[in-house]
């Protein structure tokens, strides 16, 4: 029991802070021990808090009578720093900071923190300066596909015509002389349009398709009269194909 009495009274550290921070801002405080016939301060079993809050540095003071914390608020209302051992039978006072609301109430707390309805607003996509660089190859691949469906009735032609050839002149066969006759027709109608499939000799030779007039007349005569006609060459048959298709092309096609 004497010796406790002899025995000084252990002296406790004391926190130096302001009386009010800002949410969000970074504040310093001090734990100090005042007493100069204490020994100095260890470091605060401190990691990544001080009561509610963060801590973003900590150093000695230079006079190593103390330390310098670093603190960040992130919740308004009153910080409760509460007594803490500092693990040489010394504890810290308590220590109330109030933080203020530098946002209006309900207010968006930009990265700072508080849930996904604080997250900074995710940056749009420049379509802008985007459609500027993608013009030049979205024009090039406009005007390849124009070309490539510009010449789709050609293309259809020229396949249609290798057909034709094979067949042409036909032989005394009813079914040869039907398949002359449907591909004859199919390659009528993408020179004048589906309505050319029924043109008989006469539209034909209103609309400068004279060869094929022939045409006509000679299937007529070898499919339903059962004698052989004057079948015109499949090259006399093409080349009037082709004037016809040139002259609708330039706008001077029509009937006599």
């Amino acid at each position: 029991m004497f010796l406790l009495f002899l025995t000084p009274a252990a002296a406790a550290p004391v926190w130096k802070a302001p009386d009010k921070i800002n949410f969000g801002e970074l504040a310093v405080l001090e734990l100090r021990e005042d007493d100069p016939a204490a020994p100095t301060l260890p470091r605060p079993p401190l990691e990544d808090r001080v009561g509610p809050l963060r801590i973003r540095a900590m150093e000695p003071t230079r006079d190593g009578r103390g330390w310098r914390i670093t603190v960040q608020a992130l919740s308004p209302g009153t910080a409760l720093i509460s007594a803490m051992d500092i693990g040489d039978g010394r504890s810290t006072s308590e220590c109330r900071i109030q933080v203020q609301r530098t946002a209006p109430f309900g207010g968006l707390w930009m990265a700072i923190g508080g849930g996904a309805t604080n997250d900074l607003p995710a940056i749009p996509f420049p379509w802008g300066w985007a459609s500027l660089l993608l013009s030049q190859p979205l024009l090039l691949i406009a005007w390849l596909l124009r070309k490539w469906l510009g010449s789709a009735p050609a293309r259809t032609r020229k396949r249609l015509a290798k057909r034709f050839a094979k067949v042409w002149p036909p032989g005394k066969a009813r079914e040869e002389l039907d398949q002359a006759h449907a591909l004859g027709r199919e390659l009528l109608a993408t020179v004048k349009g589906e309505a050319a499939r029924a043109w008989g000799p006469k539209e034909l030779k209103a609309h400068h398709l004279d060869s094929w007039a022939l045409w006509a007349e000679a299937l007529d005569q070898a499919r339903f009269g059962g004698t052989k006609g004057n079948y015109p060459s499949a090259q006399a048959l093409m080349t009037s194909l082709e004037a016809a298709s040139e002259s609708s092309k330039n706008g001077k096609g029509g009937s006599a």
